[in-house]
C-alpha cells in the first residue's frame, strides 16, 4: 500500500520477545524482557523510573547504577489502542527514522508493547516551543524528517482522511438516537454535520497542493526532547507517523502550542511567530531536498495559508481520537471534554481561516 511506511532494504529485523506485560505491574514483565536484552544486569540492582502515564500508554525506564545513561524504556500499549494506532506502521516508522538518525534504537517488540533506547534531554513544555532558539531547532528537525524519501520509489499517498474516516466509523454508533452517551448527543456536533465537514475538508484541503511527506503527526510539546549539551532536539513517539500532508504536520504542531491538559488557544502562534518558524523550516527543507536555501515571499505565504487551513483538520482528527479514547481508555482524563473543545475550536476558527487565499 502506498500509504504504508517502507523500510530500507537491508534494515535489521525487529526482535520479537513473546512476553506480555501487565500495565498494572510493569516491573514483573519488564524483568523478563531485561533478562533477554540486558542479561548481565543483576535483577536485584535494577532501578525503575516512571516517565509517564500517557494519554495512550504507560512508559517506564529501567537502569543500573553502573551505567545510569543506559536506560531501557518499556512502553506498554494502552487498552484498545490498536483500534486507533497501526502498530506495524509504528515499528516501520521507528526503523526508518532510526536509519536516518532521527530516532533512538528499537530493542524489541513484545506482545503488548516495545522496548527502546532512552534519548538524553528534557521534554519541552508550551512555553519552550515559543523560544526563538528552540523554535529554529524544531523547525529544522521537522524539515529533516519531511525530507526522508519513500524508500521503495513509490509516490506516497496521504493517510489523513483514510484514518479520519476510520476513526469516525469507530464512534458513529455513539451518534444514533439509541446511543446511551447523552453527553455526546448534547455537546458534540451531530453525525450529519461531522460527515458534511469531513467531505468538505477532503475536497478543499487536498486541492491546496501540500506535498505528501513522512510526518510525525503528533508533535506535542512533550514529544520534543531537547539536549542542551549537544544543542539539538529529537522527536519521540511515532505511533501516528505516516505519509501525510506537510502542512498538516506543521499545523498540528502549531495547535499543540496551546497545551493539552489545560487548553489555551490564545497560545496559538501569531502570524509573525509562524512566519519566523516557516522561514527556518522552508530553508532547511529546500536544503535537504533541492540543495538551495532561497525562499521567496510567495512560497512562504503559500505555506502559511496551507498550514493554517490544515490546522482545521487537526481539530477533527484529534476530536474523533478523543471520542474513541472516551469510550475505551482506562486513563483518568476527560477525553470527551477534550473532543468538545477541539470541535468547538474548529467551527470557531473556520470562517477566518477560509478567508485566507493561496498566492498565485
Amino acid at each position: 500500500m502506498e500509504t504504508q511506511i517502507h523500510v530500507p532494504v537491508g534494515s535489521p529485523a525487529i526482535r520479537k520477545i513473546p512476553v506480555f506485560v501487565d500495565e498494572h505491574n510493569v516491573t514483573e514483565g519488564a524483568m523478563k524482557l531485561l533478562k533477554e536484552l540486558r542479561p548481565a544486569w543483576d535483577p536485584s540492582r535494577v532501578h525503575t523510573k516512571l516517565f509517564t502515564d500517557g494519554t495512550t500508554n504507560k512508559l517506564v525506564g529501567f537502569y543500573v547504577d553502573e551505567r545510569p545513561e543506559d536506560v531501557v524504556l518499556v512502553r506498554v500499549y494502552g487498552n484498545k489502542t490498536e483500534l486507533i494506532v497501526d502498530r506495524d506502521n509504528e515499528l516501520r516508522s521507528f526503523q526508518v527514522l532510526h536509519a536516518n538518525g532521527c530516532a533512538p534504537r528499537l530493542y524489541c517488540s513484545f506482545q503488548n508493547g516495545i522496548c527502546y533506547e532512552f534519548i538524553q534531554g528534557e521534554a519541552l513544555g508550551p512555553q519552550d516551543v515559543r523560544d526563538p532558539a528552540l523554535l529554529r531547532l524544531i523547525a529544522r528537525e521537522m524539515a529533516r524528517i519531511h525530507a526522508i524519501h519513500a524508500h521503495n520509489g513509490c509516490i506516497p499517498k496521504p493517510d489523513l482522511f483514510i484514518t479520519m474516516q476510520k476513526y469516525f466509523s469507530l464512534v458513529a454508533t455513539e451518534f444514533t438516537e439509541q446511543a446511551s452517551n447523552a453527553r455526546i448527543q448534547q455537546e458534540v456536533p451531530s453525525k450529519a454535520v461531522l460527515e458534511q465537514e469531513m467531505v468538505w475538508m477532503k475536497e478543499h484541503l487536498s486541492a491546496l497542493g501540500s506535498p505528501v511527506v513522512l510526518c510525525h503527526n503528533d508533535l506535542l510539546c512533550k514529544n520534543i526532547i531537547y539536549n542542551s549539551k549537544e544543542g539539538h532536539v529529537r522527536f519521540i513517539d511515532y505511533e501516528y507517523s505516516s505519509y501525510n500532508y506537510q502542512a498538516f504536520d506543521i499545523g498540528n504542531h502549531f495547535i499543540e502550542f496551546a497545551g493539552m491538559s489545560e487548553l489555551d488557544y490564545e497560545l496559538y502562534p501569531s502570524r509573525e511567530l509562524q512566519m519566523d518558524w516557516l522561514r527556518v523550516y522552508l530553508q532547511a527543507y529546500k536544503l535537504f531536498t533541492k540543495k538551495t536555501e532561497e525562499v521567496s515571499p510567495a512560497e512562504l505565504e503559500r505555506l502559511y495559508v496551507q498550514v493554517n487551513k490544515f490546522a482545521l483538520a487537526s481539530h477533527f482528527f484529534w476530536g474523533f481520537w478523543a471520542l474513541i479514547q472516551a469510550r475505551y481508555s482506562s486513563i483518568d482524563f476527560d477525553f470527551l471534554g477534550y473532543a468538545v473543545l477541539r470541535f468547538n475550536q474548529y467551527f470557531k476558527t473556520k470562517p477566518e481561516v477560509m478567508s485566507l487565499q493561496v498566492p498565485e
